[in-house]
């Protein structure tokens, strides 16, 4: 049973970290202003995700079983921000250097107490109403808090330069002739077309 347990724990720091390390790459190769900017209405941005995440570890990880992290951001949605959604977005005084810097330093902090701690250790969550969980539904709730974010990062990366995949060297896209797209696009965009009319819906011009 142990070693079942120490290989669920193994799995789900893999793929906590390879969600970790697409959040970053996501920023590679941009400038100041395009990992910054909204794109979205409710300001969807890449660096605010990542500073987001910091926050979220270092509860999680760190505050929840006794280890706090320092200078970690506050979350709005735990009522430590200082406004809503204060942690969803990068001021003008903070570097990505420091941002990212600071991801990677919670990642330490983090991986530490996943090794020190079994799967089945208690720990509070430090906001209402205060639940005690395990580690490993702390773990499992990161894994899946990190992929859901990288897959918003996946769709703003793409809006801004068509990069695309979980790592640089793997677009997860077939291969094939750049003027494909267009035509791939328009031949979606006329099937939704069709599938709205059949259905009475009035569709755009």
């Amino acid at each position: 049973m142990t070693n079942q347990l120490d290989d669920h724990k193994r799995d789900l720091k893999l793929y906590l970290q390879d969600a970790r390390e697409a959040v970053l790459w996501k920023l590679e190769g941009l400038s100041e202003y395009d990992v910054r900017r909204p794109m979205t209405p409710s300001g969807t941005n890449l660096l605010g995700v990542v500073k987001h995440l910091t926050g979220a570890e270092a509860v999680y990880f760190g505050e929840t079983f006794g280890r706090p992290f320092e200078n970690a951001p506050g979350l709005w949605v735990a009522g430590t921000a200082d406004e809503p959604n204060a942690d969803l977005w990068a001021r003008p005084d903070e570097s990505r250097e420091t941002l990212v810097a600071g991801y990677r330093r919670v990642w330490a902090h983090a991986d530490e107490t996943i090794d020190a701690l079994p799967l089945d250790a208690l720990g509070q969550v430090p906001w209402p109403p205060r639940l005690h969980l395990g580690l490993g539904r702390i773990l499992l709730h990161m894994v899946a808090e990190t992929h859901r974010h990288a897959g918003q990062l996946d769709v703003v990366r793409e809006l801004l330069d068509g990069a695309t995949g979980l790592r640089p060297d793997d677009p997860v896209l077939p291969d094939v002739a750049p003027d494909w797209w267009p035509a791939h696009r328009a031949r979606l965009e006329q099937a939704a077309r069709e599938a709205a009319r059949a259905a009475g819906e009035n569709v755009p011009a």
